[in-house]
Formats: C-alpha cells, sequence, structure tokens
C-alpha cells in the first residue's frame, strides 16, 4: 500500500543552496574524479573497512581474509578505508594496530590506509572523517532532486512519535509521522535563520508492501520488505551516518564485492534503496555468518568479552605462525581446503581456488584443537632455520629468556631445533613458539629441570644398574648404530633382553627389554620419557652434560633405594 505524503516543496534547489551554501561541486565533478577503475573484465575491488573502535577480532580476520583473497584471485584490488563518522567511539592507535594484525597474517593492502598518518591510491581519502565535502555535495544533489530534506524534529520529538506507534507494525519516522518532510521552503529558512539545528533525511518512497529481492553470494536469494524509513543521511553535525557515507565510498571507490558480517542483512532493503536513489550501480554483497564456538552442548559466538582467542592479538602472543593461523581460517573458509592441502602439500595458500559461495551458510565452528594440529602440522614442514628465525623474532618480544638462550649460540639452537626435523614423518611437538621453551628446556642446563620418575618395567634398582654401565660405555664418537649397539650391549648384564619381542613372550624371564633401558637413559638426560631422538640430544649435550646428568640420576635413584 503507498501512502500519500504530499509534495510542498517545489524549489528544491534553493533549497539545497539553502542547506549547502558552502558546496559548489557536483556529483559530476566526483564521477570524473574517481573514474572506473582500470581493471581487466571479472577483477574484483573489495575493502576492509573497521572502525577504529578497538583490537582486531579473529572474525574481521577471518572476513578479511575472504575479501583479500577474493581481490588477490581476480587480479583486483584490495583496499583498506577507515568507518570513523563516529568519533566519540574512536580509540587511540587502533588503526595502527588492526594493520599490524593484518599484516602479520599476510594481508597487505594494494591501497587505502596503511599506517595512521599514511594513504596510497587514488581513490582517497580513504578516512571517512577527510570526506566530509564528498558526502554533501551528494547530499546536496539529493536534495536538489528532491529525495532528502531537511529535519528538525528534536529528540523529545522524536520520542513522542516512537511513543505514537505503538500497535504499528512499522515504527520509525516515515509517512504521517515524518512531521518535517512536508515543510515550505519558507519553513525551513525561518527555521535556519533562527538558529535551529537540523538533519537531513531521505525521501523514501514509502510502499509498506513492497518487496526486495537480492541474490546474496553466500546465502542465496533473499526476499524482504522494502525500507519505508526516512533515515537520517547527515546529522546534525554534518557528520553522515554510516549508511550514507558507505554507499557513497563504494561506489566512489569502484568497490565490486562487499564481504560483510551478516548482522548487516537487515540493513540490506536500505542500501540497494540507497545506492538507486543515488543513482549507483549497487555493488555484490557476501554476507558472513559469525565465527561459533561449542559450549555446554550448544554454540554461541565468539566472544571478545568471554574468549581470549576472539582477539588477533592473542595468536601473536602465543606464538602462532602466520602459516598456521592462514591455514586455518582457510579450513573454516571453504570445506574443500583440506583435500586441496593434501593433493599440494607445498604450494602457497594463493593457489588455492577460494570460492565465496562455499563459505558455510551457517557459520564455522573455531576449534582450538583444531588449530593447533593444523599449526603442528605447519611448523613440521619449516626447517630448523625458519623454526629458529621466526620463534626468535616472537621471543625477542613475548619472550626474554629464549631470546637469551638463542643469543648466547644460534648454531647450538638451530641444531637443536633440527633434531627429528627434516624426516619423511617429522615429529610435530611445537604448535607455537611459546611451546618451544619447555620443549628444548632440558638442552639447557639454565632450564632443565630434573625428573627422574620412571614408566613401563624401569624401576630404580634397575637404572642405577644401566646408568652406571652406560656411564663407562657411552663415547659420543659413535655413530647412531653404535650407539644402540652399546645400549643392547647393556641389557643382557642388568637382566633385560634386547628383543622386545622375546620380552613381551617371557615376560617373566627378563627385568624388562632394551626400551625400558633407553627410558632410563632418557630420564636421566632429559627428565622425560618421551623426546625426540634420544642419539641426537645424547649429541648435543656433549660429555660433561651427559655424565653429570648420569651421576645426579645414580645419586637420586640410590636414595630413593
Amino acid at each position: 500500500m503507498y501512502i500519500d505524503i504530499g509534495e510542498i516543496m517545489t524549489d528544491y534547489k534553493a533549497l539545497a543552496s539553502l542547506l549547502f551554501p558552502q558546496i559548489t561541486k557536483t556529483p559530476d565533478d566526483y564521477e570524473a574524479l574517481y573514474p572506473p577503475r582500470n581493471l581487466k573484465e571479472g577483477a574484483r575491488v573489495t575493502r576492509f573497512s573497521p572502525s577504529p573502535t578497538g583490537y582486531l577480532h579473529f572474525g574481521h580476520l577471518f572476513t578479511c581474509m575472504a575479501a583479500y583473497l577474493t581481490a588477490k584471485q581476480t587480479n583486483g584490488a584490495f583496499y583498506v578505508r577507515i568507518e570513523d563518522t563516529d568519533q566519540k567511539r574512536k580509540v587511540d592507535g587502533a588503526v595502527e594496530v588492526m594493520l599490524n594484525g593484518l599484516k602479520t597474517y599476510g594481508i597487505i593492502n594494494d591501497e587505502g590506509v596503511i599506517s595512521d598518518s599514511t594513504q596510497i591510491g587514488d581513490y582517497g581519502p580513504y578516512i571517512q572523517s577527510q570526506r566530509e565535502s564528498i558526502y554533501h555535495a551528494y547530499a546536496k544533489d539529493l536534495v536538489e532532486k528532491g529525495l532528502a530534506y531537511p529535519c528538525f524534529c528534536s529528540a523529545e520529538e522524536l520520542d513522542e512519535i516512537r511513543a505514537a506507534q505503538d500497535g504499528e507494525p512499522i515504527k520509525g519516522y516515515y509517512g504521517k509521522y515524518a512531521k518535517c518532510r512536508n515543510l515550505t521552503f519558507d519553513e525551513v529558512k525561518a527555521k535556519i535563520d533562527s538558529g535551529s539545528e537540523w538533519t537531513l533525511r531521505l525521501k523514501t518512497p514509502v510502499n509498506t508492501e513492497g518487496k526486495v529481492v537480492f541474490e546474496d553470494l553466500i546465502k542465496g536469494k533473499i526476499e524482504m520488505p522494502e525500507n519505508v524509513i526516512d533515515i537520517v543521511l547527515l546529522k546534525a553535525n554534518g557528520i553522515p551516518t554510516y549508511h550514507f557515507a558507505h554507499a557513497v565510498d563504494d561506489h566512489l571507490m569502484r568497490t565490486t564485492h562487499v564481504i560483510r558480517g551478516d548482522e548487516w542483512i537487515a540493513s540490506m532493503p536500505l542500501h540497494i534503496q540507497l545506492f538507486k536513489m543515488l543513482g549507483f550501480k549497487s555493488v555484490k554483497y557476501a554476507h558472513v555468518s559469525p565465527i561459533m564456538k561449542e559450549e555446554n552442548g550448544g554454540k554461541r559466538k565468539l566472544s571478545k568479552r568471554k574468549d581470549p582467542e576472539a582477539a588477533v592479538s592473542y595468536y601473536i602472543e602465543q606464538g602462532f605462525p602466520q602459516e598456521s593461523v592462514c591455514e586455518y581460517i582457510l579450513t573454516l573458509l571453504n570445506s574443500n581446503f583440506e583435500d586441496w592441502r593434501r593433493a599440494n602439500k607445498t604450494a602457497p595458500i594463493s593457489e588455492f581456488p577460494f570460492n565465496l559461495k562455499k563459505i558455510s551458510v551457517s557459520g564455522a565452528l573455531f576449534d582450538m584443537a583444531k588449530l593447533i594440529d593444523v599449526s603442528k602440522n605447519v611448523i613440521s614442514q619449516m626447517t630448523s632455520d625458519e623454526v629458529f628465525e621466526k620463534s626468535n623474532e616472537w621471543a625477542k618480544e613475548f619472550c626474554p629468556t629464549l631470546a637469551r638462550l638463542y643469543a648466547n649460540d644460534e648454531e647450538y639452537a638451530k641444531a637443536v631445533l633440527n633434531i627429528d626435523r627434516g624426516n619423511k614423518k617429522p615429529r610435530k611437538d611445537i604448535s607455537k613458539w611459546s611451546d618451544i621453551p619447555d620443549y628444548i628446556s632440558y638442552m639447557y642446563d639454565e632450564t632443565f629441570k630434573e625428573n627422574y620418575e620412571l614408566c613401563g618395567n624401569a624401576t630404580p634398582s634397575l637404572a642405577i644398574k644401566v646408568l652406571e654401565l652406560y656411564k663407562d660405555i657411552v663415547d659420543l664418537n659413535d655413530d647412531k648404530d653404535a650407539w644402540f649397539e652399546k645400549i643392547k650391549s647393556i641389557c643382557a648384564p642388568v637382566g633385560c633382553t634386547p628383543n622386545v619381542k622375546e620380552f613381551k613372550q617371557e615376560p617373566d624371564k627378563f627385568e624388562g627389554h632394551v626400551g625400558d633401558v633407553s627410558t632410563i637413559i632418557r630420564v636421566a638426560l632429559t627428565g622425560r620419557t618421551n623426546t625426540p631422538d634420544l642419539f641426537a640430544i645424547t649429541a648435543l649435550l656433549g660429555n660433561e652434560r651427559v655424565q653429570k646428568r648420569i651421576d645426579n640420576a645414580i645419586a637420586f635413584y640410590k636414595e630413593e633405594k
């Protein structure tokens, strides 16, 4: 049903000049200043447009990765625009924090804001608070066309309108409730001359039964009621609302695809309407469902209040490599990524055929265990030099103890990190750089913690016999085969068998087997029952450390007896 709202104003140009006397440029001027981009057909232009109000959320990184890959894989452009029209919520330094977070994970914008003080690109400025004259030019044009008008309603009057709408199916400033919509030019001029503040509202075509249908690139076809509200375009201080600013910016910056959270679906009727009334071709939208987390048998949104992993800074502080986080995000974005990775083990993720339409409609489920598993695999494929360089960079900021150990002897540190690395089936003990201090602690006297707890068939009595024999025969000049033969040679004198299968067949005949003998030596040297290659550890520790640790273990077990 269309609502008759009347037409009182006739001289829209005079009204536009009255409201915007300082604006001389027209939309045509800006269309010429920001022409269509010179990109090949099919290239997509995407953006990340945060408000500088806090930290970088994991959901931001997730959505931003989708936008970045969409642009990169079509030879398009990805830019960063700062939406700071709400100055009251602005947090100093937030822009740098967010940009550094993106850079950490390999997302580097082609243009836009690259620091608090630097912008690059031909479609700027890329900070909304610096674009006021542009918004006013388009606002003036809407007034000239009879599509926008000044509203002088106070907060109290708006409250009264809301109170009067009890029982109405649609609530807001529209139709008969739009008190300022039909003011005459003289009435408007008189109010302005008297110093009355005004906002600028969109003169929306009111069709309460109208429908808008659009194709979301993730969720498919969506049908919603048309917008009938005369929304505010410019606030009383001249600053544009998000809705108006984003439409002007996405058009002039020649954005083709907007990837954003699905909380914005409710605004789609208004946004489509704005593009149409401004004379713009609408961009294509892909609305991403929020990252979810399992809790108490149900699911909830990943929360910055409840979940430390909601902040991208968490992954940086914990030392998850860039590659691990990016790989994990790809598993959340497209379910076929893991199959692709198995078939392309060493290919960069930029070669993965990312597809917006394969993003989960219902929302990805965050799984820390899965991230850790992905990261262990990623780190296991790195060389010792890569692990050293990346973990050293992290340690300098977050773990001074590890940084000092590294600095004392870099070659020794690399050799430690190289144990069991480069094999066909490398160990996967490290999931993040913060695991390393504990993982290598037994390789340094400063961090070695004695722990003589045994397992399997090993006992303190057996340990004394094994270690006293091993102490005299260990030779760091032996190769691995000779070293292991010496360990097997200890077995018979201490009542063990060098054959595990034989022990299993006749366990009562022996005190243990060669595995128990190795465990006793491992515990004495490392304080652990499970470590990487014991031969390599022994060789790196050196004879003096090996002898001292064996002596200490023997003394401990003798006291235990």
